[in-house]
């Protein structure tokens, strides 16, 4: 059919097919080479571009799970150090305190040893003094006893032996330290 003022011609249904498939050949040939495009393109390209591609799967995934482990190794570091540093600090705060105790221990034994010093010191100043006195009694009476010898060989005029002078003089010191 010819549209008359148009020119154009509309195909029958015979026309339809032919052209779709010219030719039975043709399209087989064209199917094949189809076929081997494809098994080329899987053998050529699919097949190592999936092995790159699970390649980097696989290594994407070793890298998180190491990553993982780094982090969990990091924390559990991490934790370690907190208690080694908490440990530091008790050990320094005991020692700081066992220093402290010794160190007041030491000062307070100091002033023990000193106060048994001075206690000395004391007891020996006094024992001094006492042995002073006595001393400075025995000489007075030696002096005394002198005297009252002096003196009472004079007044008796008479000669009186020693003893008796000692025994006089004696006497009469110990009723005037009475």
């Amino acid at each position: 059919m010819i549209y008359e003022n148009t020119g154009i011609t509309l195909p029958t249904s015979d026309d339809f097919v032919s052209k779709l498939i010219p030719n039975w050949i043709s399209f087989v040939v064209q199917i094949a080479a189809l076929l081997v495009l494809i098994a080329v393109v899987i053998f050529f390209a699919f097949k190592p571009v999936k092995k790159i591609i699970t390649e980097r799967q696989n290594y994407i995934e070793n890298n998180i799970k190491q990553s993982e482990i780094d982090k969990a190794t990091a924390a559990h570091n991490a934790k370690q150090s907190e208690e080694m540093i908490i440990a530091g600090q008790k050990k320094a705060d005991q020692l700081i305190e066992e220093a402290r105790k010794t160190s007041l221990d030491e000062r307070n034994r100091m002033v023990e040893e000193t106060n048994q010093l001075i206690t000395k010191m004391k007891d020996d100043a006094q024992k001094d003094i006492e042995q002073s006195t006595l001393d400075a009694k025995d000489a007075i009476r030696k002096e005394m006893v002198n005297l009252a010898l002096s003196a009472s060989s004079e007044i008796l005029k008479r000669e009186i032996n020693e003893k008796d002078n000692a025994r006089l003089a004696e006497e009469f010191i110990r009723s005037i330290e009475d």
